[in-house]
């Protein structure tokens, strides 16, 4: 069986081999996939083991007398209803809701989000976006005027690749995702190319990189500022595509102009030489890509850094160019390849404002920080009710401690999750969907950051297993309830009235009747509204009018999928601002840039980042044993230096405290940090006696959260640092 990968953003097709039971006996990379051509990394090799963990819930869990105790289908939804219905009746924004990380590879929940959101009805919404990549959305909305239009580096055509906070040889990229990022990188340098890696510590990327710069963290921002400022000042400014579609430029020069070579190296640790070498080299290589990821994003100024990095692309022209950074063109279409359906509108926020904290709204959510605060604080209109739908924020957000407590002081609690983990046992109401085996599978979200235009359509490999729902149908089933239909309405009525709602969508978009919208798989479920989309999307037959086009029946005859090519300049069409440029300096940029300051190190602190781990993804994977297998990595990474300043030997313990907490962690001396930077990975903690994951539990790691500071956060996307933070180590001693 042919298999998309929906463990990471790479989307490798993948072939799964099962036997007469249906059980998973070997997953192979499938060397004819047009996308991945056979590549394979650990977690997708463990995706048999993931689906067939034994600690996955079978059956939904309701809480009686204090604890959660299996229950039948319909008891579940009933207390769904019972106990959610009075808070909607009440006042629908006492009701908050969580969209965890695993949401965006599942297409039964993309499909869905909409509804889900207008049935819920509360401007309480949060997501790990303002854990990730919120400031590179923002940035999008702010250039170019449309949040989806991230670009990503042209790999396989680029001659100089600047990594800026990432560590795609382990991430595998992430908003601007590849397959074998190693082999991209090989073939880069047998074509003369050359890659450069800005991190603080020296990651398998930065090993495997032609120049290694170790910045100081939380200062790319700075870094940022100095190479436009050599840019602009030594006249090398060349838009190239971007040429008569730029605004804002010349008051952009006097924006950096504070970031000489040497203010610059004061506040990054980069020398003078360097910074002015590496503007030169971007400004003067024909295909050269700026690529940033988390380092970028999750410190106090991400978006502005999101924000410089593009900008520093386009004045250098290396935007919309093949080899630089490139505009993908979804499958089924994104805001930018549908025309206009009116003049286009300034991005805004803050609609709304959080009760407590008074944060605004940004793309529709809150800060994940403030989520606490919003159920712990009395008052009316406290949020009581919580739907979270495949997400650990026990471990997740930041300030961990105050996090759990608010989890204990809601009156309502509904988690869509697999698992009793750390978050769910918290629970009244877990509601388990089966495995993604079980599911069709379609990259419904991440088509706009792969590497080239392709499509690939997984069915199931084996059915729901028996006594469980789909997640399909578990979703509708919430529709119904939050809109006040009850825990037994029929969610076929939902499903065909998102089908007509998107039936006149796509009749509207393409002009023509709405009988003439029509799909080859009539039925309930997903396959409609994909055939639908996929149809009229930009490579779509356009329901006969593009004979020749895509359908969804053309696709599934593709179980090796389509590749529909690589992408090309298409700035006419992605920019969407009232200008009708690429606005450089919102007057929001430009108010955030006059108050950023590199940040000054505390004496006796230490500045803590994150690290990436091939054989994890965030708080998932954990409880999988092949994946648990191997070193120890709940370790904090200290500098030799450090380690003697502190009087820490290898493999001992020091507490690690910051403004919000304190843990205790075993130390791995070694030079991948520099002195001054220590470092542990993200999304470990696996102690709670109340939840059920066995393997985990065996190596629980430390949770790094428990340092974060949900106070400190990006004033643009309201994104929290969890890079840069503050610490101080002090050794444990050792029982004896």
């Amino acid at each position: 069986m042919l298999r998309g990968c929906p463990l990471c953003e790479a989307m490798c097709g993948l072939t799964v081999t099962l036997d007469a039971a249906d059980h998973v006996v070997a997953v192979r990379g499938d060397p004819e996939d047009v996308y991945s051509k056979g590549y394979l990394c650990p977690k997708g090799a463990s995706l048999g083991a993931v689906d067939d963990d034994p600690d996955r819930l079978t059956r939904p869990l309701v809480r009686r007398d204090g604890e959660l105790r299996p229950a039948t289908w319909d008891e579940a939804f009933a207390e769904v209803d019972r106990l959610l219905g009075p808070l909607l009746a009440e006042d629908r924004n006492t009701v908050a809701v969580y969209t965890g990380n695993p949401t965006g590879h599942n297409v039964a929940f993309t499909l869905l989000a909409g509804r889900l959101a207008r049935s819920l009805g509360t401007v309480q919404s949060y997501s790990p976006a303002t854990m990730d990549q919120l400031p590179q959305t923002v940035t999008a909305a702010v250039l170019f005027g449309e949040p989806t239009s991230t670009p990503v580096p042209d790999l396989d055509a680029t001659d100089l690749l600047v990594i800026v906070g990432g560590n795609p040889l382990v991430s595998n990229g992430s908003v601007g995702a590849a397959p074998d990022y190693r082999g991209r990188i090989r073939a880069l340098r047998a074509r003369g190319g050359r890659v450069v890696v800005v991190d603080p510590a020296r990651t398998a990327t930065a090993a495997a990189a032609d120049l290694h710069l170790r910045i100081r963290p939380g200062t790319d921002l700075f870094l940022l500022l100095g190479l436009l400022h050599v840019v602009l000042t030594e006249g090398r400014v060349r838009p190239g595509a971007a040429q008569g579609r730029v605004s804002g430029l010349d008051e952009l020069a006097g924006l950096v102009a504070r970031w000489t070579p040497d203010e610059t190296a004061r506040a990054t640790g980069i020398a003078p030489d360097t910074v002015v070498e590496l503007a030169r080299d971007i400004a003067g290589t024909d295909r050269a890509a700026l690529y940033g990821r988390l380092g970028t994003t999750l410190n106090r100024n991400g978006t502005l850094t999101c924000w410089a990095l593009q900008v520093l692309n386009v004045v250098c022209g290396n935007l919309d160019r093949p080899g630089g950074m490139l505009f993908s063109r979804p499958v089924t279409g994104s805001p930018t390849t549908r025309r206009p359906s009116g003049p286009p509108r300034p991005f805004t926020t803050g609609r709304h404002h959080t009760r407590v904290g008074g944060h605004p709204e940004v793309l529709g959510e809150f800060p994940v920080a403030a989520l606490a605060e919003e159920i712990r604080a009395p008052g009316p209109g406290r949020v009581r009710g919580l739907v979270v739908y495949g997400g650990n924020l026990a471990r997740s957000l930041p300030d961990s401690s105050s996090v759990q407590q608010a989890l204990t002081e809601l009156d309502a609690m509904i988690c869509v999750d697999p698992y009793l983990n750390e978050t769910t046992r918290h629970a009244d109401v877990v509601l388990p969907p089966p495995g993604s085996l079980s599911r069709d599978h379609f990259d419904l979200v991440l088509y706009q950051f792969a590497q080239r235009n392709f499509v690939r359509f997984s069915p199931p490999a084996r059915p729901v297993p028996d006594g469980m729902l789909s997640e399909w149908e578990i979703l509708l089933r919430l529709c119904a309830v939050y809109e006040g239909r009850g825990p037994d309405a029929d969610p076929g009525e939902i499903d065909d009235e998102i089908a007509a709602s998107l039936r006149s969508s796509v009749a509207r978009g393409l002009d023509i009747p709405v009988d003439e919208v029509v799909t080859g798989f009539p039925g309930r479920g997903p396959r409609r509204l994909i055939d639908l989309r996929i149809r009229s999307g930009p490579y779509g037959d356009h329901f006969g009018r593009s004979p020749g086009g895509l359908t969804l029946a053309r696709v599934l005859d593709s179980p090796h999928g389509i590749d529909l090519g690589g992408h090309v300049p298409r700035l006419d069409e992605v920019i969407r601002t009232p200008s009708g440029t690429i606005e450089l300096v919102a007057p929001r940029i430009r108010d955030a840039l006059a108050e950023a300051e590199p940040p000054v190190a505390e004496p006796g602190t230490l500045s803590l980042i994150g690290r990436r781990d091939l054989r994890s993804k965030n708080s998932w994977l954990h409880n999988v044993d092949r994946l648990a297998a191997g070193p120890e990595r709940g370790l904090l990474y200290l500098s030799p230096a450090d380690a003697r300043d502190h009087d820490v030997d290898d493999g001992g313990t020091v507490a690690v405290s910051s403004s919000v907490g304190r843990i205790e962690v075993m130390v791995r001396v070694t030079d991948e940090v520099a002195p001054g930077v220590c470092s542990l990975a993200h999304g470990w903690g696996h102690d709670d006696a109340h939840a059920r994951l066995r393997v985990a539990a065996r190596r629980p790691g430390v949770n790094s959260n428990t340092l974060t500071d949900g106070t400190v956060l990006d004033p643009l996307s309201g994104t929290v640092q969890m890079n840069a933070i503050p610490v101080r180590i002090a050794p444990v001693a050792r029982s004896v």
